[in-house]
């Protein structure tokens, strides 16, 4: 009987935690009408956060009629988070208090496929250096987005298609061992539909599909208004959907006809490349002769001066792209797609080609109020998400009973482990003696 009223409790200092965080109630009355608990029981449970140190009292809010009430402030300044995406070609790093708000970042140009050893370096490069804009930052978490499958419960990359070198690499186990934090890792793109949901056009959305294209193509779900990462974490990755039965399209996956193969950034690269080789496109050409590389960047620019090849390009990436998410729009029904990533930033050409394809092929019922947009929060989506990734989980009921008692999570946190087999191991202990101070 002891451990349900305990168990109760939790649920009630979680959901207290939380409505104070979101700011959707920050007085002891306003907790008390949204929960429904009693006046002795807010009471206590916000005199618990306050003792913990992550709630304090603020200003007196407005009157009512009697006494006015004092807001509660989530303490989002004691402790913050590193966040950090890596994608095919730069790697983006960020500072955030527990609210998420990015503070200092920084971003580099770097090839995932030279490895995660060097990779990572560059990481560590930059970690370094938004951490020197902050002396005596307290670090309460990492969050790590990579541009291939993850297996969430171990932060592993597994059998990533782009990145060579990185099966298996245990990500989370390095920067545990650094700073003495939790760590979560993830794909980019989930970390992405994360980012959206917390602090862009998804926020207060139920069912929505993020897609990102750019080098390759992934999806990330919101379902229920959480991120679902599916059984082992891969869901939604759509890019290495078959589209074609062509034995030529071969995809950096090793399998053929996917989409990636014929829609992401790469194979439009590909294929601009080809038409400046052949002089079909005088734009590219010129690009060419000058000696630079060919992106999809320049083919979404080339487009944009009415270059035709570049318009027919885009236009096909775009019609597959809206043929894939035709079938997961009647598959899953969501009510807002966002389109992000590199290859989205082409402009109004390549989302009129996919809202064109989802509305022409999809079940009138499943669009009557479906909405297509394009991201707002471009570069900073992944970097917010990642963030998100870890305060979510931190105050999450599951995790926060582990560290609640000693004020922070530092040196003291158990996430799980997993054998090869799948079986259930012994939860890993950080010590304590693990540094998570930046010194002055």
């Amino acid at each position: 009987m002891l451990f349900q009223k305990e168990a109760e409790q939790l649920d009630h200092l979680v959901t207290v935690l939380d409505l104070v965080r979101s700011g959707t109630a920050t007085t002891k009355p306003e907790l008390g009408r949204v929960t429904g608990l009693g006046r002795t029981a807010i009471t206590q449970r916000v005199a618990q956060l306050i003792n913990a140190g992550l709630v304090d009292n603020g200003d007196f809010g407005r009157s009512t009629g009697g006494r006015a009430p004092r807001e509660l402030r989530f303490r989002q300044e004691v402790g913050h988070v590193l966040a950090a995406e890596l994608g095919a070609t730069s790697i983006n790093v960020a500072l955030t208090d527990l609210a998420g708000r990015l503070l200092h970042r920084r971003e580099r140009p770097n090839d995932i496929a030279t490895g995660p050893e060097a990779s990572l370096a560059q990481v560590d490069e930059l970690f370094d250096q938004v951490l020197a804009e902050a002396p005596g930052t307290t670090i309460w978490g990492v969050g790590v987005g990579v541009p291939g499958p993850v297996e969430f419960a171990i932060g592993r990359p597994i059998s990533p298609p782009i990145m060579p070198g990185w099966d298996g690499y245990p990500i989370r186990d390095r920067y545990m061992a650094r700073f003495g934090v939790p760590v979560w890792v993830d794909n980019d793109v989930n970390v992405m539909a994360l980012g959206e949901l917390r602090r862009g056009l998804a926020h207060g959305e139920d069912n929505v599909v993020y897609i990102k294209i750019g080098t390759g193509i992934g999806a990330g779900l919101v379902s229920g208004g959480r991120l679902h990462r599916g059984a082992q974490g891969c869901a939604g990755d759509v890019g290495h959907v078959a589209i074609v039965d062509d034995p030529t399209v071969v995809c950096r996956c090793g399998k053929i006809g996917c989409l990636e193969a014929l829609a992401g950034g790469a194979a439009l690269a590909k294929e601009a490349m080809t038409a400046a080789q052949e002089n079909r496109s005088p734009y590219l050409r010129r690009r060419l002769d000058a000696g630079q590389s060919i992106t999809a960047a320049d083919v979404a620019a080339a487009a944009a001066r009415g270059d035709p090849v570049s318009v027919a390009l885009l236009t096909r990436a775009g019609r597959l792209v809206g043929e894939v998410l035709a079938t997961i729009v009647n598959f899953y029904n969501p009510s807002l797609i966002i389109i992000g990533g590199q290859v989205a930033g082409a402009g109004d050409l390549l989302l009129a080609s996919i809202r064109q394809v989802i509305y022409q092929r999809s079940l009138p019922l499943a669009t009557r109020d479906l909405r297509i947009v394009t991201s707002r929060l471009h570069n900073d989506a992944g970097l917010t998400g990642a963030a998100w990734m870890v305060i979510d989980e931190l105050f999450s009921r599951r995790y926060l009973e582990q560290w609640l008692g000693a004020g922070s999570p530092i040196g003291r946190f158990y996430i799980e482990d997993y054998s090869e087999a799948g079986n259930f191991l012994t939860p890993q202990f950080i010590p304590t003696d693990s540094p998570a101070t930046v010194k002055s």
